[in-house]
């Protein structure tokens, strides 16, 4: 793991120590472990964990006016320079709009500004503390700073409701540490805190301009090359160096036996449009994209692609021949990945202990396989779903807009799928009430689904989308919680009399995309901890804050028709020179993820059984191990249960258990209870006031 963290004090001085830290119980000056500290007291900054020199970078102006940017940032020193001046005056969104993905921190004398990113993918954490405010791009290190307990109104929330933002509210596992929201900055002035966001808020009293869908699109191509590049224009890394021969083994399969990535520039390739626009738009760039000369192949032109081959779970024959063809390119370098039994999801459940707890958890050994085999710089295609494809509720945007032409292809392939004629009908009646409904009212309804424990709904693509269209709907563990953690949850949706206008902003599907896309980066933040290989670096360059920007400039009219997300990426690699796509490139697999997790669900049930014997989730009151126990052996016979909830139900009882089993904290210098959670899980008794 790698972030910032620092603090902001009420007075300078404050420390009391002379150099950057704070006094600990003892009179001990605290300091992040295995940090490097940016600049000092009274209000220092620290990077902790193992950044490479050119992902950490600080501009001075004077010794009062400074930015330190950590991350794949393409904009030079003298821009930075720049921003440092524009951003004295209060300006904030310029700091967010450079190519890459970073996190930028700006002193101004005693003001301090850290900018979070729009997706979610790179939050940024606060907490009250020693009379001002600490804050960091992890929150474990505030949990620890504050020896917070777990909130447990959060971890309700997470089950019961993970796409509802009323009912996550701005808080974190931790009890005290608070997010930012996407979009937002966290202003401190000598330990005062405010929250501030740089996006402009569209108006619903009048309609947005008409959108020119081809200038969308280009923007779009414009933003992902910008993206690959800043990527590409970096230094080059090598991993540590090979420690020998293995019998037997190449140099490449040592590598990924030693957990090891390759020297150089790779990508995924998994015959889908994400993957392959990426691959393919960086095979494309001019220099040298693959490994360096002299190190690996030596094969410097070349970029290295891997696919992961499931011989377990058959189905994607289609997209693997894709893949195949795609990597005929002589630019590319392609390796397959073949994974067993050993790498379905629930297979491998051990592993390191991430910030926060997500579903992915229970998958990371499933990618790790695959990262294992790629480069020490590796592009993936992750977020492209989110920010390209139209919610359903972006029908109801529609008819708010009285642009009710629009919806007649999606609702004629919904009705083509379900082959029943009422299906018109029935979608454009759901989209007409959820563009007629308050947030607010939205709200009330899912506390009243929650208490009174209504979870059933309609089946198949057509059930899936009526079912969306609504402004909050429970998760697909809440069937499995108490009462008493429905109730926690129904409490909080209406807890604050201005919760309504985190909505009221925004139309149903705009508001729909957006918490998806935090969630989602969330969970993908988490993916990269849990199956992080030592020396690699992810990137993501869907979720990067121009590509994200470009993306929502698309006209909703554009997106809701069928195969729009694969017709966009097919126009931008059009637009950069690529047009030999092999035939059926962007269809959709008919092969789901959910027969993998079924049968690595099926063959690791005796394990999971043993993990609810005597589960924490249990022990906080969130759930009845007897009824999780039997809904796993059902899952694992076959039937018709929602998977993702029991893997949110697995992950957050595996989280909870690596949180709890840990020793030591990510400061030094304190005693051995400065850590998060010293006491363990404490049975609650009012849990309702615990929300409030």
């Amino acid at each position: 793991m790698r972030w910032l963290v620092g603090w902001s004090s009420t007075a300078a001085g404050a420390s009391g120590t002379g150099t950057a830290g704070a006094t600990g119980y003892d009179g001990e000056t605290l300091h992040p472990v295995g940090s490097h500290l940016l600049w000092g007291d009274p209000d220092p900054l620290w990077a902790v964990g193992d950044w490479r020199p050119d992902e950490v970078r600080v501009v001075r102006a004077d010794a009062q006016n400074r930015i330190a940017v950590l991350g794949t940032c393409a904009a030079g020193d003298e821009e930075l320079r720049r921003a440092l001046f524009t951003a004295r005056g209060g300006a904030l969104r310029h700091l967010t709009t450079w190519p890459g993905s970073y996190t930028a921190v700006v002193q101004v004398g005693r003001r301090i500004t850290v900018c979070g990113d729009l997706a979610g993918a790179r939050p940024v954490f606060h907490t009250p503390w020693a009379g001002g405010t600490a804050y960091a791009t992890a929150a474990l290190p505030l949990a620890d700073l504050i020896e917070a307990n777990l909130d447990f109104g959060h971890l309700a929330a997470l089950l019961a409701a993970p796409d509802v933002p009323a009912a996550l509210r701005d808080t974190t596992p931790y009890e005290g540490v608070r997010r930012i929201p996407p979009g937002h900055a966290l202003v401190l002035r000598a330990g005062a805190r405010e929250i501030a966001g740089y996006e402009p808020v569209a108006s619903l009293a009048v309609a947005a301009p008409p959108a020119d869908p081809d200038r969308a699109v280009d923007a779009v191509r414009d933003a992902l090359v910008e993206a690959v590049r800043a990527r590409m224009s970096a230094p080059r890394h090598v991993p540590d160096l090979d420690p020998g021969p293995v019998p037997g083994m190449g140099p490449a399969e040592r590598r990924a036996a030693r957990g090891m990535p390759m020297p150089g520039i790779g990508a995924d390739l998994s015959g889908g449009p994400a993957s392959g626009t990426l691959a393919l738009l960086a095979a494309g760039l001019p220099g040298r994209p693959g490994t360096l000369l002299g190190h690996g192949t030596g094969a410097g032109e070349r970029l290295l692609a891997v696919t992961f081959n499931d011989l377990a779970v058959g189905g994607r024959e289609a997209e693997l021949e894709r893949a195949g063809t795609l990597a005929a390119n002589p630019r590319l370098h392609h390796v397959v990945v073949t994974g067993g039994e050993e790498t379905l999801p629930y297979a491998d459940l051990d592993g390191p202990l991430t910030d926060e707890p997500g579903p992915s958890l229970v998958t990371a050994a499933r990618h790790r396989a695959r990262f294992a085999a790629g480069s020490a710089d590796h592009f993936t295609g992750h977020g492209a779903r989110q920010v390209l494809d139209a919610h359903p509720a972006r029908l109801a945007d529609l008819l708010m807009d009285r642009k009710r032409r629009h919806l007649v292809r999606p609702v004629a392939a919904l009705a083509r799928a379900d082959g029943s004629v009422m299906v018109p009908a029935r979608v454009y009646g759901a989209a007409r009430r959820l563009a007629r409904t308050p947030y607010r009212t939205g709200l009330e309804l899912l506390a009243e689904r929650l208490i009174r424990r209504r979870f059933d709904e309609p089946k198949g693509a057509v059930g899936a989308s009526l079912a969306a269209l609504a402004w909050a709907r429970p998760g697909p563990a809440a069937r499995w919680l108490t009462g008493e953690a429905l109730a926690e949850v129904s409490v909080l949706l209406g807890f604050e009399p201005d919760r309504s206008t985190l909505g009221a902003s925004q139309r149903p599907g705009e508001f729909h995309a957006r918490a998806v896309l935090a969630r989602y980066a969330a969970d993908l933040r988490v993916l990269e901890q849990a199956a992080e290989i030592r020396s690699q670096r992810l990137h993501a360059p869907f979720l990067d804050n121009q590509v994200v920007r470009a993306c929502r400039e698309l006209p909703e009219a554009l997106r809701v028709q069928p195969g729009a997300r694969s017709a966009v990426l097919r126009t931008v690699l059009q637009g950069a020179g690529v047009t030999d796509l092999p035939p059926g490139w962007g269809t959709p697999s008919h092969a789901s993820s959910a027969a993998a997790t079924r049968a690595g669900l099926r063959l690791a049930a005796d394990s999971l059984v043993d993990l609810f014997s005597t589960p924490f989730l249990a022990e906080a009151g969130l759930v009845e191990a007897r009824v999780v126990r039997k809904a796993l052996r059902a899952a694992a016979a076959g039937e018709p249960l929602p998977l993702d909830g029991l893997a949110d139900l697995v992950s957050l009882e595996l989280w909870l258990r690596r949180l709890l089993s840990r020793r030591g904290t990510c400061w030094t210098g304190t005693p051995a209870r400065a850590r998060a959670v010293p006491s363990g899980i404490q049975p609650r008794r009012d849990a309702l006031a615990s929300g409030a």
